[in-house]
C-alpha cells in the first residue's frame, strides 16, 4: 500500500481533510523529519526535536496518485509561509514532503517547480523520510472527536469545507 508524508501546520487540519479523500484509506498524524527518537507532543512543540507535525497517508493508487495527493496539500495550506501556517508559529508548523523514494520526490520538486512558475514563492521543504513516529493517541482523527473544541471550529472546519468546495467543484468539471 503506498504511503505519502506531508507536513503543513498543524496535523490536526492534514488529518481532516485527508480523512475526506476517495481513496485516502487511513491517515495517521505524527512527527517526523526531526532528529530526536521518540519524540512527544510538548517536545515537538517546543522546535528543539526538529520535528513537524505530519500526516501518514495510506492510499489506494487506484483511486487517488500521488500527484492528486500533492495538489490536495498544495491546495490547503499556504506552502509560501515560513515555519509556520496562519497563527500557528514554530519550525514543527513547517511546510515539508517527506518522500519515500525518488518518484515521490521527483513529483514534489515537479510540482513546486510548477507553483513557482506561477509566481509563488514557495519555501516547502521536501526530504527523504527518514523514520515516522505515530503522534499520541488523543491526536489521531482529533477533529471528528471534538468538532465543537474551539480551535478545530475555527481553523479545522474551514480548510475542509475549502476542499469539500474544491472537491464539489472538480466533479463538475
Amino acid at each position: 500500500m503506498p504511503k505519502a508524508v506531508f507536513g503543513g501546520g498543524c496535523f490536526w487540519c492534514l488529518d481532516a481533510v485527508f480523512r475526506k479523500v476517495d481513496g485516502v484509506r487511513d491517515v495517521v498524524v505524527g512527527y517526523a523529519g526531526g532528529r530526536r527518537p521518540n519524540p512527544n507532543y510538548e517536545q515537538v512543540c517546543t522546535g528543539v526535536t526538529g520535528h513537524a507535525e505530519v500526516v501518514e497517508i495510506d492510499y489506494d493508487e487506484n483511486t487517488v496518485s500521488y500527484d492528486e495527493l500533492l495538489d490536495i496539500f498544495f491546495k490547503i495550506h499556504d506552502p509560501t509561509q515560513l515555519n509556520r501556517q496562519g497563527n500557528d508559529v514554530g519550525t514543527q508548523y513547517r511546510s515539508i514532503i517527506l518522500y519515500l523514494d525518488e518518484e515521490q520526490k521527483e513529483k514534489a520538486l515537479k510540482k513546486i517547480e510548477e507553483l513557482k512558475k506561477e509566481g509563488l514563492n514557495v519555501v516547502t521543504e521536501v526530504k527523504p523520510l527518514e523514520i515516522f513516529y505515530p503522534a499520541e493517541k488523543y491526536h489521531q482523527n482529533y477533529f471528528a472527536k471534538n468538532p465543537h473544541q474551539p480551535y478545530c471550529m475555527y481553523v479545522v472546519a474551514p480548510k475542509v469545507e475549502k476542499y469539500l468546495k474544491i472537491k464539489n467543484e472538480n466533479k463538475k468539471t
